[in-house]
């Protein structure tokens, strides 16, 4: 079943890059008291993810902040080395939080997998973007075509908040 606006976020482990390296982190923990604007990719830099929809949230970060956003995260179905390196390349590094998915856990348990396996890609995540306030989804938009970046954009987001 797909996640809802008013459903709890599963409590899945991510790995965000810390200073030391690796770092498991409990969505319930990450989200806990705090109001998060998430946004998902299929892949870091994968064409559009990367010349489209994460340039512009890492464009629009203080906008996001000034509407009451306490932090930004990308999640996407990479291993935790790529999706930071991704986010250096892309000058998000200190802005945009990468929650890594390496094995799917976190799109499966929101009802949001993609199976790009057909295109060499495996199982990923769809893109969407999403507020989530104290672990509970406020709102999410999720694209009906993964190529696209347009419901699921920082434009849109801002529209939302």
């Amino acid at each position: 079943m797909t996640i809802k606006a008013g459903d709890r976020i599963p409590d899945v482990t991510l790995t965000l890059m810390g200073k030391n390296g690796p770092e498991p982190i409990k969505t319930s923990d990450y989200f806990k008291g705090r109001k998060v604007a998430l946004f998902s990719v299929p892949g870091a830099f994968t064409p559009t993810c990367h010349a489209k929809h994460l340039p512009g949230f890492v464009e629009k970060y203080d906008a996001l902040k000034a509407k009451g956003v306490d932090a930004v995260a990308v999640t996407a179905v990479n291993d935790v080395f790529t999706l930071d390196a991704w986010l250096k390349d892309r000058g998000a590094q200190g802005k945009i939080d990468g929650l890594a998915d390496g094995s799917a856990a976190f799109a499966k348990a929101l009802g949001l997998e993609l199976d790009l396996t057909d295109f060499g890609l495996g199982v990923r995540g769809k893109r969407y973007s999403a507020v989530v306030k104290d672990g509970v989804l406020e709102w999410i938009n999720v694209e009906e075509n993964s190529s696209l970046a347009t419901v699921s954009s920082a434009e849109a987001t801002l529209e939302k908040l």
